[in-house]
């Protein structure tokens, strides 16, 4: 009876043969595998910007939101209870319900050649008063100044916005303005010879 004793191959030796589809097999759980969840690719978009890490401030919770509020749903990533979808991340929406924790915010979606108002309940974490219409109050406010002026002296105005027209005509005076002509230059050679 004849007994065979074979030494057993270091994982050094193994690797050394290993080739083609045997190395993915072996390097398979080094490597991140595909992920399509829901927060798929929002490492940086649901990150907390630079230097504003730790505590939220108390004057975001003390936010009175109503009903027909503008809002910006910017996404918190240190909240993980009532996020949004990452679609939603810095749409505006309008209030339709105000809740204990959450608010109700209507959002518009493009879905090929349609627009779907959608309706989103979201912490008040991942929410913003948005400033959309800041300028346009502000310029309704200025244009009722005006307005009341212009009562209080008895004559009208016309508030509207009107675009920049064409410049007025008028005469040039050459003796004050210096001509530019237009006409293409002459050709002119780039380089010099130079003389040996």
């Amino acid at each position: 009876c004849v007994f065979f004793f074979f030494k057993q191959k270091t994982a050094y030796e193994i690797a050394q043969r290993l080739v083609g589809s045997e190395m993915c097999i072996r390097d398979s759980h080094k490597r991140m595998p595909h992920a399509y969840g829901l927060k798929a690719r929002t490492r940086s978009l649901f990150g907390r910007p630079f230097r504003r890490h730790g505590m939220d401030p108390l004057s975001r919770a003390l936010v009175n939101y109503h009903i027909g509020d503008f809002v910006d749903v910017i996404v918190d990533g240190s909240k993980h209870l009532g996020v949004p979808h990452k679609f939603y991340y810095g749409k505006t929406g309008r209030v339709f319900d105000v809740n204990k924790r959450s608010v109700g915010v209507i959002v518009n979606k493009r879905v090929r050649n349609k627009v779907l108002p959608k309706r989103l309940h979201i912490r008040i974490d991942h929410l913003r008063k948005s400033r959309c219409r800041d300028e346009f109050i502000s310029r309704i406010q200025e244009s009722d100044k005006k307005k009341a002026a212009a009562k209080k002296a008895g004559s009208k105005i016309t508030t509207k916005r009107q675009p920049v027209g064409p410049i007025a005509g008028h005469i040039v005076n050459l003796a004050k303005t210096k001509v530019e002509y237009m006409n293409p230059k002459p050709f002119t050679s780039v380089y010099q010879l130079q003389k040996e």
